[in-house]
């Protein structure tokens, strides 16, 4: 198996680096000298030579590729075990002293095929005692979930969307006991009593919101799009009822208008249409580089929607930068984290804002919003194992399940199926005077923790 990545230290940083080939940019890690001198603890605790030196973790992540925004996100992860092992490490009653954990990165560059592999190896070669993963595309987390079960690693990450992750999770030979997930859900309502019984907590709700709000003040024509493989085409099948069954009418959605395979570089005659039918709002789900692409040439075609809701494309600052001029201005997107989230906590002194401190000080770029996730899934892993006093997985896996507690992610509990819904909110790219030149704005929020920091751009400016 080719070495991914290769740990050194410089100028007091943890640099993390793939393949030179392959690697467009350094990514800055802090990470905590690994302490093995714990306090030690009489009574039942076992000889020295039995007690492990460490716990590995494997976290194996789209550092490169089409997913690279979602990879950064291995940053929070290794923060988080930055400030356990700065507390001396887990307290693991069995041993009566702490251990420290270690974080092992494999980059495996956005491809499904290689993630599997190089987590099997992870469990094999360097003997993880679990994995974690960015929260992404199913096709991309599922085969982690895979090798999860099959050696019975608990597993935290993958889990979004929720919807086509349970029907992974439902289809799979055995079901996946050892995977833990927290996640977004699109729009399944909650279940009746449950804590995510309340509003916030899908993607549709956090966007027909802001619709209610604007949606009024357009003529209610929607231009659709998405791209044709399963992320895309379970949202362009699923998002058109919902909308239609608010007063909204749908361009071309039985002749499937705006489905486009990945890739495409000649949208024409899709935004001809679009503009023969006056749509005001442009409602989609593509990866960056597709909804880029799609995006110039509205503008160059004078396309000029009032109202833009994007999924996927406009996550990251990486991604949208790269789009080029005044793209990004007031595009909206459906997010799940943010500096500013209040009784959010993490380990020791660690906050949603000095997490995002330290991210910005070590890379210089904006806040990227799944540091918060990636940084929870440690955490809970933390948590888990001072609650069973045990390294012995069984134990581990029934606390897992048994987790009810606030992150840096804020409340966390997992249902019947391993799956956390998180708490959700509308974000709009707005351009700001700052090193980097966009932020992405909280500008609609139902969550008393998650506080709005600027007015939403509407209607769209073309300037």
């Amino acid at each position: 198996m080719p070495i991914l990545f290769v740990i050194k230290r410089t100028g007091g940083l943890w640099h993390i680096k793939g393949k030179e080939e392959a690697m467009k940019k350094f990514l800055w890690i802090p990470l905590a000298v690994i302490l093995v001198a714990g306090l030690i603890f009489s009574g039942c605790a076992k000889p020295a030579e039995e007690v492990p030196s460490e716990i590995p973790i494997g976290i194996p992540m789209s550092i490169t590729g089409m997913f690279g925004g979602f990879g950064e996100g291995s940053y929070g992860s290794l923060a988080a075990i930055d400030d356990v092992n700065a507390l001396g490490g887990v307290y693991i009653e069995e041993y009566g002293k702490r251990i420290p954990m270690r974080g092992i990165v494999v980059d495996y560059e956005s491809d499904p095929v290689k993630v599997g592999t190089l987590s099997e190896d992870l469990v094999l070669r360097d003997k993880v005692q679990f994995l974690v993963s960015h929260l992404g595309p199913p096709p991309v987390c599922s085969p982690i979930a895979m090798v999860s079960q099959r050696y019975k690693v608990p597993y935290l990450g993958g889990g979004g969307p929720m919807e086509p992750w349970l029907g992974l999770r439902d289809s799979a030979d055995e079901p996946w006991e050892y995977s833990w997930n927290p996640g977004i859900a699109i729009g399944t309502p909650a279940p009746a009593g449950s804590y995510w019984d309340k509003p916030g907590y899908t993607v549709n709700g956090a966007w027909f919101d802001m619709m209610d709000e604007f949606g009024p003040q357009t003529n209610k024509v929607v231009a659709m799009f998405a791209t044709d493989e399963p992320d895309g085409r379970g949202w362009y099948e699923g998002m058109p009822p919902a909308l239609e069954a608010a007063g909204y009418t749908v361009v071309g959605v039985e002749e499937e208008l705006g489905m486009f395979p990945m890739g495409t570089t000649d949208f024409t005659s899709i935004i001809q249409e679009w503009i023969n039918n006056d749509c005001e709002v442009l409602w989609g789900n593509t990866p960056a580089p597709d909804f880029g692409a799609l995006w110039r040439q509205c503008w160059t075609q004078g396309f000029q929607p009032k109202l833009v809701m994007v999924g996927r494309a406009p996550l990251y600052y990486v991604d949208v930068v790269a789009w080029g001029g005044d793209l990004p201005q007031g595009i909206g997107v459906e997010r799940w984290w943010d500096s500013n989230w209040q009784d959010s906590p993490g380990i020791g002194s660690t906050t949603p804002r000095s997490l995002v401190d330290r991210w910005i000080e070590d890379t210089g770029d904006p806040m990227n919003p799944m540091i918060g996730p990636c940084y929870t899934m440690v955490q809970i892993i933390y948590d888990a194992l001072e609650r069973a006093g045990t390294l012995e997985i069984e134990a581990v896996n029934r606390a897992l399940g048994e987790t009810n507690m606030q992150t840096i992610l804020h409340h966390i509990e997992f249902d019947e199926n391993h799956y956390a819904r998180i708490p959700l909110y509308v974000g709009q790219w707005q351009k700001v005077d700052e090193p980097w030149e966009w932020e992405c704005a909280v500008v609609y929020s139902r969550h008393d923790f998650i506080p709005v920091t600027a007015e939403p751009i509407f209607p769209m400016s073309y300037d």
